[in-house]
């Protein structure tokens, strides 16, 4: 593994050290850092404004309480483009509609390296996740294609399906869940079964301790690990060492198919049969499914939080996959609990492209969830010439965020925006008034497959259970709002979480 000797070394030294040493030591050093860079500041006459207040403050409410940050930060200035410090880094923040156009259509701006240094929760190997060649982006990125062609995503269907009565099946025959733990543990298994192979997707206790070692990584990323990632703090370590035996468990994988010689039909072996080095192989499965696994399940969870608390969008998609089942089974009557069909069964049965475009319901559920509850900010680098932004230079090399609130939340564009409505009319009149899969030149790249996880997991939800409502802690009945702070899954604070309590219906999963 491409680690640093070195780096080794001294991560040992600084563990086998006390607490109060490495706290002491990793404060000193942090401290001396944010002292020496953080005060350069742009003065020219078309820089964006600066913050009123010591770039050093402005460092964990970015991190911290983003969306409360930003929206301070417009306020503050009065201004649609204003600039802060991170260290280093300048980040010029923007909103409005001509400077959301600007954005995404402006070509030296960067998403591969915005994220590299503001986000810092993907895991992070030279070559493999990280500073990659442009050659080996470009293959990743075919790769990831070739898995969302019509027929390895028809391969995945009863798959994917398969994996959700298993683990629907956990939750027994009635109670009550936290859907960001147990339904976004469902979407860790599915995004696994699609972006890596059986070797670690048929292994509960595989898949368990990846989806501990990516929550270390999740839950360790501190402003300290993003802005100076060579500073051992004890949150560092702790990420490094999750990393290396995440890179261990997917090398593990490849080491075993190799030597079974036994070809399975995965993402795995479309990768191994295209001849890619194994760089590109371990890269795309560890930067990937992170990646996948968090904003869909972020999704997933609020998707099924909103349909627990809307019984009438919950009837209309019963309704509209009941059709779909008709459909493609004219014979089957899913209602009989006797029937030896088993609905995950039954729904295979139903076409990709019929999911993909027979679906409205489904399609303004998973579009009116991403609208209100992805806590996204979108994150680039000026890697071209300067820019300008609502007449404000961004110079070469700067930072671009643009948070989706600006326009998601916008009650001009969404009234009552925060209120969870499929229902509403597309706005035609707002160029990218929805961004909530990307837009411009930047799209996610995998939407094909995060929509029909969406699709096939809701189905099962809507039809394999009933009796259900969100509660809080007490049983009371409430009404969770997502919360824009949290920039991993817009969950709510603990003394806000709702529950789903359901009962399993008669349909066998």
């Amino acid at each position: 593994m491409p680690y640093c000797v070195g780096l080794q070394s001294a991560a040992n030294a600084f563990l086998s050290a006390g607490f109060a040493t490495q706290f002491t030591l990793s404060v000193v050093i942090f401290l001396v850092v944010v002292l020496v860079t953080s005060s350069l500041q742009t003065n020219e006459a078309d820089a964006p404004t600066s913050l009123p207040c010591y770039s050093l403050f402005t460092i964990l409410p970015f991190f911290r309480r983003r969306y409360d940050f930003l929206n301070w930060g417009f306020h503050a200035t009065g201004q649609s483009v204003f600039q802060f410090q991170l260290l280093r880094n300048t980040v010029v923040a923007v909103s409005g509609e001509s400077a959301r156009q600007a954005f995404f259509n402006a070509k030296g701006l960067d998403l591969t390296e915005g994220f590299k240094i503001l986000s810092g929760a993907i895991p992070m190997v030279r070559g493999v996740t990280s500073n990659l060649e442009t050659r080996r982006i470009a293959i990743i990125h075919k790769r990831l294609a070739a898995v969302q062609r019509n027929a390895p995503l028809n391969d995945l269907i009863p798959l994917i399906l398969d994996d959700s009565r298993r683990i629907m099946e956990t939750w027994g025959p009635s109670g009550k869940f936290d859907p960001f733990d147990s339904i976004y543990a469902l979407l860790f298994q599915t995004t696994l079964r699609s972006l890596s192979c059986s070797e670690i997707s048929d292994d509960p206790a595989i898949v368990g301790r990846l989806k501990t070692l990516y929550d270390k990584l999740d839950h360790g990323t501190t402003p300290a690990t993003v802005l100076v990632p060579w500073l051992p703090t004890p949150a560092m370590i702790k990420k490094l060492w999750a990393t290396k035996e995440i890179y261990q468990i997917v090398c593990g994988a490849i080491r075993a198919r190799e030597q079974s010689g036994i070809s399975r039909n995965d993402t795995l072996q479309m990768l191994l049969d295209s001849g890619d080095e194994k760089l590109v192989v371990v890269g795309f499965i560890m930067g990937l499914l992170i990646a996948g696994a968090r904003a869909t399940g972020t999704t997933a969870s609020w998707m099924m939080t909103f349909l627990g608390g809307h019984p009438e969008w919950r009837a209309k998609a019963a309704a509209e996959v009941e059709s779909l089942l008709l459909a493609a089974n004219p014979d089957t009557k899913l209602s009989s609990s006797s029937s030896s069909e088993s609905l995950s069964s039954q729904l295979s049965t139903i076409p990709l492209e019929v999911w993909e475009s027979e679906t409205p319901v489904l399609d303004a559920i998973i579009k009116e969830t991403t609208r209100v509850a992805q806590p996204h900010t979108a994150m680039r680098r000026n890697l071209g010439p300067p820019v300008y932004i609502d007449g404000k230079m961004i110079p070469t090399g700067a930072y671009v965020v643009y948070p989706f609130s600006d326009v998601h939340l916008d009650p001009s564009i969404y009234p009552d925006p925060w209120a969870f409505n499929p229902g509403r009319a597309e706005v035609k009149h707002t160029p990218f008034a929805y961004v909530g899969w990307g837009g411009g030149k930047t799209l996610c790249l995998g939407t094909r497959l995060a929509k029909l996880e969406l699709k096939l997991i809701a189905a099962m939800f809507v039809l394999g259970f009933r009796q259900l409502s969100v509660i809080d802690k007490d049983g009371n009945p409430t009404s969770p709002q997502p919360n824009w702070n949290d920039i991993l899954l817009c969950r709510p604070p603990p003394e806000k979480t709702g529950y789903l309590s359901y009962e399993r219906s008669d349909v066998p999963l």
